[in-house]
């Protein structure tokens, strides 16, 4: 039995690069050796020099800004983004060294199609088939260093999909998906290094995985819908603030209880006022309780509506509007309770603190649907159970000083969110 092994080296002779340079003729130029089933690893900052992605940029932070497509994260002068690629990384991908001063290194355009043409080009001139992986540094959460992984990737199986096979113990594999692409982007940097003047290397013993047609290194990034961790820091809690919209169709599927659990703990983090709690959420979980409480609602809506002088199909149209909680699978209904509120005996003092818990109750139902949207459900809050609490509170059995602040309809979204309107801020700020 022939044991597993591969070689790596890195390749010598490689001149400075210039904007205009055919990477795969220099390669070629410095007789490599190259065979069928090799895989080369490529730097992407001769890629990008080739491909004239340097900038003139005094102020690096700009070209990172103009790079950027959303702040992941920040710290001091650090940023880690996602970029232009779709690559979540630090400052963009933009490089300041092994350039000249005043000058700065963009990522390339279309890294998967800067391994294509290498690639082609090799064949062309070598007459072999290879592999050709193009890397970046990253660092990476949770963990200490950082390594080169794939950002551009042809004739290369950047994903080795085990799924359905079993370990050696005859146990099944259901969640393992290697990043072979990534795996030779780190054995490539081994011996690289990063001020050697060595930006490619070549992998030998692995053409298992070079193979014609195979996907590229965008592959490799994960979809925002798959994403567990796409959120957590606080430019990541400002967006799930600024991205969360009001959602009024929902698929059929289940809404996980402990996912609404959670929205509620965060919820009650929320200011209020006396160190009080004000904050209760009646969690429809069953379709039963759901129907018979909206059942009540539009029988005492329509009774309203009646009282009103409306026909019967203006109340018809209305009522039909209001169906988007009867669209949801699961339902909450926040309460506002007075619980350590103070009684001063004066209207215009109780009225004021009265008010004070409802802007903490407010403030706690935002909370909550803000932390539904990280846990990727949709919502709509719908003022519905403030017209008829009586009848909300008889339905659900609930103390008549729980006040029902609207409900909150929760499920996944059906499709994707519109464009939510631009809004200056300066439209909505006064500076005295």
């Amino acid at each position: 039995m022939t044991t597993p092994s591969y070689r790596v080296w890195a390749l010598p002779g490689l001149p400075e690069v210039r904007p205009g340079d055919n990477l795969a003729k220099l390669i070629a130029a410095t007789e490599p050796g190259l065979v069928d089933g090799d895989v080369l690893i490529v730097t992407s900052k001769i890629v990008s020099k080739a491909e004239g992605r340097i900038v003139a940029a005094d102020d690096r932070e700009a070209a990172i800004d103009a790079e950027t497509v959303r702040v992941v994260a920040r710290r001091g002068t650090l940023r880690i983004v996602e970029n232009r690629q779709g690559l979540v990384m630090a400052a963009a991908g933009v490089d300041a060294s092994n350039t000249p001063a005043g000058t700065v290194l963009l990522l390339p355009e279309d890294p998967d199609a800067s391994a294509r043409a290498i690639r082609v080009g090799l064949r062309e001139t070598l007459g072999v088939d290879v592999g050709v992986v193009v890397t970046d540094t990253f660092g990476r959460p949770w963990r200490s260093g950082v390594t080169d992984v794939a950002i551009g990737a042809a004739g290369v199986r950047v994903l080795d999909d085990l799924r359905g096979g079993t370990d050696a113990y005859g146990n099944p594999l259901v969640a393992t998906v290697v990043a072979g692409a990534d795996e030779l982007a780190a054995a490539g940097d081994l011996v690289k290094g990063k001020a050697a003047g060595l930006p490619v290397a070549v992998v030998r013993g692995l053409a298992h995985l070079v193979e014609d047609g195979a996907q590229g290194a965008r592959a490799l990034v994960r979809d925002a819908a798959d994403d567990m961790f796409r959120l957590g820091t606080s430019e990541a809690v400002r967006e799930a603030v600024t991205q969360r919209r009001t959602v009024r169709e929902f698929t059929d599927d289940p809404v996980d209880p402990g996912a609404v659990r959670r929205a509620v703990a965060a919820a009650l983090t929320a200011p209020a006022p006396h160190h009080t709690t004000p904050w209760r959420f009646v969690l429809l979980e069953s379709a039963e309780s759901r129907t018979r409480l909206l059942d009540a609602m539009r029988d005492a809506w329509v009774a309203d509506l009646r009282a009103d002088g409306l026909g019967e199909d203006t109340i018809a149209r209305r009522v039909r509007r209001g169906d988007v909680l009867r669209r949801a699978p699961y339902l909450v209904v926040p309460c506002l309770v007075m619980d350590g509120s103070h009684r001063y005996g004066d209207a215009r003092r109780d009225t004021a603190e009265r008010e004070m818990f409802v802007v903490a109750a407010g403030a706690g139902v935002q909370n909550f649907l803000v932390a539904l949207a990280g846990e990727r459900l949709g919502s709509a809050w719908v003022s519905s159970t403030m017209f008829c609490r009586d009848v909300v509170r008889d339905v659900l059995g609930l103390p008549d000083d729980w006040d029902p602040m609207g409900t909150v309809a929760v499920g996944r979204a059906a499709g994707a969110p519109g464009a939510r309107a631009a809004r200056e801020v300066e439209g909505f700020v006064e500076v005295r």
